[in-house]
């Protein structure tokens, strides 16, 4: 019996101390961080989330003594080492994983998260379709481009352009990113004329060409999306090739405010290159939480921890850091622990020494992220919130102008307000909808120095020229015609056009082509047919606007009086009473008075016996049925057959002039 007590007494205890131990909160929390340290994002994101993981350690209210431990691992820009990260932090059971700062890497680990059910938290990577059902682990706690992309079609439409040339580094992140840009630009009516895609590395010679053949296009308007360049590589080619001068617009995506951002301020002085570039920045209101790290940053940066300086990546690097530990300590307090199992799938493949059944799964994966998704905190970058797409509510842009050595705010853009002089944050509530009268902008300094509006378009050289065709008449020749023997089209209507084409501030290529033999004057109506038909672009000459015409093209304002004259004989007439006579014709007269009669008759010889006032003496009898009659063309009388009766006399007076008229015309 004793035999039997001791075993199951041993088991208890176990069980007991088991459960304990699994029921404890666990003393160390990994988390993964995947990016390129040595990038324009990579410098000021590295020690932003170290300086965050030491806030979080050091601070005893959160966690509840849990200490935060930060995985970094170093992709160099390569999707297949950011893969082998992924896969490197996973098998150090880290239970989120922060990064990466590309798009492309981040499509490829987001099927490891879904795959291990551990949340992938980016700060920088931006390509609108992350956001797709097809990677739900994916979160992001910087801007989507889709945000971006509006703001970008809103400045575009903002100045009236209607086609811009796109510049765009051929990965995810730029054909994503300039797809959402079409998109939007169609909504205003405007187009990307042409696209110029670049490889990831930015070779110079690459850049050159591709910005040389640029020059024969007509557009002048460039949107340039590419990853952060320190070097500037894309506007230092086009100042060589003469590209930024003042007949060139140039407009950038937030990649160039945060490489001039990260800039140390002695670089910052080299930048009038730049002078006239208009580029977007995420917003991030000014509190005394930022302000106060700001400073904590210059600190860093003399200890030699941080070695460039701060942009918004690095802010929100530093906020994701924080999203996570919140998260943590929730999950913590509800679930105690935290736990990894094998996937059965991944044990039962035969992997052949990869050992890829070693790796575990995040069984509170889906838990935290509901958690995280719930975040409403306000962090350095701004108020920080999820919205059904698992991406952080826009903050919205500042527009930025480099003004020589400057960089200007010179406005502000929302998807609540639009472009507007003050940021959204100072206008909440203020206006849910906006329209392109509502957009305010400050002055802004273009390639050049110049202050106006460019136009953003030229008439390209290889341009096919307006084909405009003229009337090659035989007579009138005044107007219109080819000078005989030679192919030199002249006349009035030519010479206004030539004045006509002298107020347009650009070139207007053209050629004149005859239209006829010369021997006979040319049938009008086959001129307007032809350029309904696309055969002309235009027609000159002297052609008439018939209502048939106008049903097919559009005309120009007549610069020449018609010409049409009545010819009338001068008689001197006399004035007479009796003038008021002289619109109807002797014949009109006639039969309204035969009216009159045949309606008094009839009135007599309805009334006349029944009536006393159409009886007496003759004399008496014709006065009453003249006046009578005469009357009810001015009052109702009271009978109403007599009412009836006038009407059908002035029916029959109206059938009578008509048949007079009829008669006169044929």
């Amino acid at each position: 019996m004793k035999e039997l007590v001791i075993p199951q007494l041993f088991v208890s205890i176990w069980l007991l101390v088991n459960g304990f131990v699994s029921c404890q909160r666990p003393a160390v929390v990994n988390l993964g961080a995947i990016f390129t340290f040595d990038s324009v994002i990579g410098k000021a994101a590295k020690p932003a989330m170290e300086a965050a993981v030491s806030d979080i350690n050091n601070d005893i209210r959160i966690l509840n003594g849990t200490k935060l431990n930060l995985l970094m691992v170093d992709v160099n820009c390569s999707v297949f080492l950011g893969s082998v990260g992924a896969f490197q932090l996973v098998e150090e059971e880290v239970v989120a994983i922060i990064g990466p700062q590309s798009s492309g890497i981040a499509h490829m680990i987001s099927t490891i998260a879904n795959g291990l059910q551990v949340p992938l938290i980016s700060y920088a990577a931006t390509d609108p379709t992350l956001s797709a059902l097809q990677f739900p682990f994916f979160i992001r706690t910087t801007q989507s481009d889709s945000y971006q992309m509006a703001a970008m079609a809103d400045l575009v439409d903002f100045f009236r352009w209607r086609e811009v040339i796109a510049i765009v580094v051929d990965d995810e992140y730029g054909r994503n990113g300039i797809g959402a840009l079409g998109e939007e630009l169609n909504k205003k009516r405007a187009k990307i004329s042409y696209k110029l895609f670049l490889s990831n590395q930015l070779d110079e010679s690459e850049v050159m060409d591709k910005l040389n053949k640029s020059k024969l296009l007509g557009p002048r308007v460039y949107v340039v999306h590419v990853n952060p360049d320190p070097r500037l590589r894309i506007f230092t080619v086009a100042r060589k090739l003469q590209m930024m001068t003042d007949n060139y617009t140039w407009l950038a995506t937030d990649w160039l405010s945060a490489t001039l951002d990260s800039f140390p301020p002695t670089k910052k002085a080299s930048l009038g290159f730049l002078q006239g570039v208009v580029g977007l920045r995420q917003h991030t209101p000014e509190s005394s939480q930022k302000r106060a790290f700001m400073s904590r940053w210059k600190g860093m940066q003399r200890k030699g921890s941080a070695s460039s300086e701060l942009n918004t990546y690095g802010l929100q690097a530093y906020d994701t850091v924080w999203i996570v530990a919140y998260a943590i300590e929730r999950f913590l307090d509800e679930h105690k622990t935290i736990t990894f199992s094998f996937n059965s799938k991944l044990v039962d493949m035969k992997t052949s020494g990869l050992q890829i059944e070693k790796l575990k799964v995040f069984t509170g994966g889906n838990d935290l992220l509901d958690i995280i998704l719930q975040t409403n905190f306000t962090g350095l970058s701004g108020q920080v919130q999820f919205n059904q797409d698992q991406n952080v509510f826009s903050g919205g842009y500042d527009v930025i102008n480099i003004d020589q050595v400057s960089i200007r705010t010179v406005g502000y853009w929302s998807n609540v307000s639009g472009l507007s002089l003050s940021p959204q944050d100072a206008r909440k509530g203020e206006q849910n909808s906006y329209s392109r009268v509502d957009q305010r902008l400050q002055n802004i300094t273009w390639p050049g120095g110049k202050t106006e509006r460019p136009r953003g378009w030229i008439i390209a050289p290889d341009e096919r020229p307006l084909r405009i065709g003229v009337p090659n008449r035989a007579s009138f020749v005044e107007f219109v015609t080819e000078v005989h023997g030679s192919h030199r089209i002249e006349g009035y209507c030519i010479d206004v056009f030539l004045k006509a084409r002298e107020l347009i501030p650009y070139d207007v290529p053209y050629m004149f082509e005859p239209f006829g033999d010369g021997q006979s004057n040319p049938r009008y109506d086959d001129l307007v047919h032809m350029v309904a038909a696309d055969v002309f672009d235009a027609a000159v000459g002297d052609i008439a606007i018939l209502t048939n015409r106008t049903k097919m093209v559009d005309f120009s304002q007549p610069y020449a009086s018609t010409g049409l004259v009545i010819v009338a004989p001068i008689r001197n007439s006399k004035s007479s009473a009796w003038v008021f006579l002289q619109p109807f014709t002797v014949e009109m007269w006639c039969a309204i008075a035969a009216s009159f009669v045949m309606i008094a008759v009839v009135i007599w010889i309805l009334e006349h016996r029944v009536n006393d006032e159409f009886r007496g003496p003759p004399k008496k009898q014709l006065v009453t049925m003249l006046m009578f009659s005469f009357s009810t063309l001015f009052k109702t009388n009271r009978e109403e057959y007599l009412t009836l009766i006038a009407y059908i006399g002035l029916f029959f007076l109206y059938l009578l002039k008509l048949c007079i008229c009829h008669q006169r015309d044929t």
